[in-house]
């Protein structure tokens, strides 16, 4: 007898639908073609042990399992489920009038419990897309495949409540879940606060204009003046994700296997990797390409700390990324597309031993020693980073302080308040909805400057030495201060923040 089960395989951030269909007849083996991996050929032993366990059998007779489309590799042990049930009904073991309309995946246990598996909000959609009526998979999996509305979501702890749903004996019912609800579910107290910061005035501002016009920022100082504290505080004033945005970063994270019985993500996400991370691990690859960390940050933050102790060849390997907002990677006989749009927060120490620009320290490092260590960031990768800004140390008089300072909650209204004119500003561009993303011909176009903002640039870059790549910069950036005040146009004073914001441009800087 021969029966046809779905499944469903995992490319990039997108599903296909696989066909298994399953064959019984006379004779003695077990068959499984259609380019399948080791993971998916082992699955015979857990399956026969899972059906064993349960009062079924596997049949001793001549089984061929057929993955379509055959060329196609299949990857993984969530195919279980789906040869177990096809197997089950193709022996006359069960029945399965229904089956064809249904998407079935899951990883088992000897016992016939379900392990959970990644993919499994695009699996989802794509289910919904080709007009199938439901959804079997781990109940661990359940929250996040229930976002697709229009599909009847199951989600099983084992396969024997899958085997009596088909049979007419379970009271299974699909699991439902209010998006919209989920989704607008906000965090107004936040874990990392800005209200915790003592003094850093400067430096609040400079985080403040990074998030609202979505700009990369390097934060330069000696340790514990607070940099990687401010960096975890960025989310915090992030304007909240819009439900498109919310969708895309779950797929990512679902396909990482990283969701963990959540549903819709409603915050920004932040990556802190550490310096010893491989080129592979950050954009993503592998002999499966997975997402990597400029994907995980997708939407959010990504936090590089102590920037100079990273391999050189990392930090290359980001630039493409950081451009296109999206990472390609190419195999032989397939190409994955990641989209990777991140906010890149860095912070490193102005010289190896860390006291370089501190009045109060010793200078330790001689500017051979600190020219070396900065040498280690490359300019087309500065290029990339909108603003420069120096952190000094806390005064005590500061830090004992009793009074609170101005909350997250506070500074994310007005960062709201002028990402939502850029919205308004972008609204006929596919690909720009924020400042950071504009290329020349916008800032032309939206930066225009009067007279004496001119002359203020023309004197600022001639007197401080600044390089041809900081007066893009310069101007993006103070396209984002004229937005914070609701300003329609750049003036000089705009123009005189940005320029202080460009620390690491200046000629003699080291000096």
């Amino acid at each position: 007898m021969l029966v046809k089960v779905f499944g469903s395989a995992v490319f990039g951030v997108e599903a296909t639908t696989i066909t298994v269909e399953v064959n019984i007849d006379k004779g003695i083996g077990y068959h499984l073609v259609g380019l399948p991996d080791n993971a998916i050929k082992e699955s015979s032993y857990r399956i026969a042990a899972a059906l064993k366990n349960n009062s079924y059998e596997l049949p001793g007779k001549k089984i061929t399992i057929n993955m379509a489309p055959a060329d196609l590799r299949k990857e993984g042990s969530a195919y279980d489920l789906t040869l177990a049930i096809g197997i089950l009904i193709a022996s006359g073991q069960i029945k399965g009038d229904d089956i064809d309309k249904y998407v079935i995946m899951g990883e088992l246990s000897l016992d016939g419990s379900l392990q959970p598996i990644r993919g499994a909000l695009p699996i989802a959609i794509k289910a919904k897309e080709e007009g199938f009526k439901g959804f079997f998979l781990p109940i661990q999996n359940v929250k996040e495949a229930a976002i697709v509305t229009g599909l009847d979501v199951y989600g099983v702890e084992n396969i024997q409540q899958v085997i009596d749903f088909f049979e007419g004996k379970g009271t299974l019912e699909p699991t439902i879940i209010d998006t919209r609800a989920e989704f607008y579910k906000t965090l107004d107290f936040p874990e990392f606060d800005f209200s915790d910061v003592k003094g850093q005035e400067s430096i609040k501002r400079c985080m403040e204009i990074a998030a609202a016009g979505g700009h990369n920022i390097i934060l330069i100082g000696p340790p514990g003046a607070g940099k990687t504290m401010l960096a975890k505080r960025l989310p915090s004033i992030l304007p909240p994700m819009t439900l498109r945005e919310a969708l895309e970063t779950t797929k990512i994270h679902s396909v990482a296997g990283k969701l963990k019985e959540v549903g819709l993500m409603n915050q920004r996400p932040f990556r802190s990797p550490h310096h010893t991370i491989s080129n592979v691990a950050l954009v993503g690859g592998g002999s499966y390409p997975q997402p990597g960390e400029i994907s995980m940050a997708h939407n959010g933050v990504l936090f590089l700390d102590e920037l100079p102790e990273f391999k050189r060849e990392v930090l290359e390997v980001m630039r493409q990324p950081l451009e296109d907002r999206e990472v390609t990677i190419s195999r032989a006989k397939f190409t994955v597309t990641y989209p990777s749009s991140f906010m890149l927060v860095a912070s490193m120490n102005p010289s190896p031993s860390g006291f370089f620009n501190d009045p109060d320290s010793p200078q330790t490092s001689s500017p051979h020693e600190m020219q070396r260590y900065l040498s280690k960031i490359s300019g087309p990768l500065l290029d990339r980073i909108d603003i420069h800004i120096e952190v000094t140390p806390v005064p005590f008089e500061k830090l004992s302080e009793e009074q609170k300072a101005e909350s997250s909650v506070d500074i994310r209204k007005r960062v709201t308040a002028a990402r939502e004119i850029q919205s308004e500003r972008f609204v006929q561009m596919e690909n720009i909805h924020y400042n950071a993303q504009m290329n020349t011909k916008h800032i032309r176009e939206y930066c225009v400057l009067d007279d004496v903002s001119k002359q203020l640039l023309k004197t600022a870059m001639e007197r401080l030495n600044l390089s041809a790549r900081a007066y893009d910069r310069i101007l993006k950036v103070a396209r984002t201060i004229a937005d914070l005040e609701a300003a329609p146009n750049v003036i000089s004073s705009h123009i005189a923040e940005a320029i202080q914001y460009r620390s690491l441009d200046r000629d003699g800087w080291l000096g």
